[in-house]
């Protein structure tokens, strides 16, 4: 019962909530909000209890196409489940602090839809479950960005949310034409019938793990498919970037794994070395256009570009230790996104643009509390020991050096994406240096700010809080989440 509760809570109440939200006298601000944070709040309840029981629903679904519905955890997919929940529960708590524009009962209802449909996604073991889930969330996260975005340039809003669609659309196509050709050829969709690996034709294996892996980029996203991410996160709200950045991209990288690394294991090692080159490339394009962009939101939007570059390197030295440190740097990069993307949304709503070539006064004098979440996120985003960003790093630079096949290239990879950091912390210490010391005497906003300027109190520095302590836990004992993902990942029986 738990285990359909997960996904069903969320789903149910989302679309609830749209519905009453053409209604509003009926459905107000506050009955909206109340009704989504106790809906959120059962989740991460339901989904705890899932994760400490493990079980598994499995009923025939469609038996004239040999499809099932499926649902089960394991090691691989319970971290996400958690991260997934917790950010729900903290994007509809944070709007407490910054409500939405508009209908609020549509606008919950599609943060609970997008949190559910991923939650789905998770637990699905049939592919073709998988993809429905996958693309639960394609509408109700249009809405959030279109809809319930930047309202100052609508133009451009309207344009982002219109790039994420068609991007979006193109990785699903292929990836229903991978999911089709596989599950054609082997003669099932289970996923837990394909993770033990198939038996096809070397060439046409590398060519559905291609087609497979290049829908699934996109929602990544892997350089050169990125260019819809900074356009979506610039012009989404808090919660919508949020989510976005924690939640939505894992997706992807759990997709690969699922779909490709273990049912694909010979095409997938054929084609790791070209993803390896493209991961390393993200690092550092990423890294360079950080040290230039003016926009603190998207100086925010590519580092996540370059994390996720660090992520697709992890998978492709297809090694225990590299799938290990992937999976581990989808949950680090979740938490030290949404820290960000708090923090960043509050400073975009206290001085009405989020321009870093602004003279302003520092944090570290006005807002110590925001100046201290942003430090601590910064430091976690480049790695620093005892943060949670760096393991995922050190180990995904000590597999490169491990691979066997291909060693010499995985390597110069691991080299290269160590000296990554490098640009890592140069950008890093930029926004340090213009939004924590301040670049200006002169405490004023870069507008007229209608409100005074505070420092974060309340439920922002409680959201804010949250994600600091489990960013700090996550650096000092990274052994339990290993510990939870080793088993998984030993039964996908693809390492080199």
């Amino acid at each position: 019962m738990a285990l359909l509760a997960v996904p069903l809570l969320p789903l149910i109440a989302g679309f609830a909530l749209i519905g009453g939200g053409r209604w509003p006298r009926a459905v107000s601000r506050d009955t909206a909000w109340w009704s989504a944070a106790l809906v959120a709040a059962a989740t991460v309840v339901a989904t705890s209890v899932v994760a400490i029981r493990r079980p598994s629903l499995d009923r025939e679904w469609v038996p004239s196409l040999g499809l099932r519905f499926h649902l089960g955890v394991d090691g691989i997919s319970i971290p996400l489940l958690l991260l997934t929940a917790a950010i729900g529960l903290i994007v509809v708590l944070h709007a407490r602090v910054e409500p939405p524009t508009g209908s609020a009962a549509t606008y919950y209802g599609c943060l609970l839809i997008v949190v559910g449909g991923a939650l789905l996604t998770f637990l699905a073991r049939d592919a073709v479950l998988f993809f429905i889930a996958f693309e639960l969330v394609l509408v109700p996260m249009w809405v959030l960005i279109g809809v319930f975005g930047d309202s100052h340039d609508r133009g451009r809003t309207r344009r982002a949310a219109l790039t994420f669609v068609l991007y979006t659309v193109l990785g699903s196509t292929l990836m229903l034409v991978g999911i089709l050709a596989l599950g054609y050829t082997v003669g099932t969709t289970d996923l837990a019938t394909l993770g033990r690996g198939v038996s096809l034709d070397p060439a046409l294996q590398t060519t559905i793990a291609v087609v497979l892996t290049v829908g699934l980029a996109i929602k990544v996203p892997m350089w050169p498919l990125h260019s819809w991410l900074p356009a979506a996160h610039t012009s989404a709200p808090t919660g919508g970037s949020v989510l976005l950045a924690a939640v939505l991209l894992k997706m992807g990288t759990y997709g690969i794994v699922r779909l490709v690394i273990g049912p694909l294991a010979d095409g997938w090692l054929t084609i790791a070395p070209y993803v390896g080159v493209l991961a390393v490339v993200a690092i550092f394009w990423a890294g360079l256009v950080c040290l230039v962009e003016p926009s603190l939101k998207r100086v925010i939007a590519f580092s996540s570009i370059g994390h996720m570059g660090v992520v697709m390197l992890g998978l492709a030295t297809g090694t225990e230790l590299g799938i290990k440190a992937a999976l581990f740097g989808n949950i680090s990069h979740g938490l030290i996104s949404a820290l960000l993307f708090v923090v960043v949304g509050g400073l975009k709503r206290r001085w009405g643009e989020d321009d870093l070539a602004v003279e302003r006064f520092g944090l570290r004098d006005i807002s110590p509390r925001l100046g201290f979440a942003l430090l601590l996120g910064l430091a976690a985003s480049l790695g620093l020991p005892a943060m949670a960003g760096f393991w995922s790093e050190f180990l995904t630079v000590l597999a490169a050096f491990e691979a066997p096949p291909h060693v010499g290239l995985f390597q110069w990879l691991g080299a290269l994406a160590a000296l990554g950091a490098v640009l890592a912390a140069a950008y890093s210490l930029r926004v340090a240096r213009l939004v924590w010391a301040g670049s200006s005497d002169t405490p004023e906003p870069a507008r007229p700010d209608p409100a005074p300027w505070t420092d974060a109190v309340g439920m922002e520095w409680l959201v804010a809080a949250v994600l600091v302590v489990a960013v700090v836990v996550l650096g000092v004992w990274p052994t339990g989440l290993l510990d939870l993902m080793t088993p998984a990942v030993n039964a996908l029986g693809v390492l080199r």
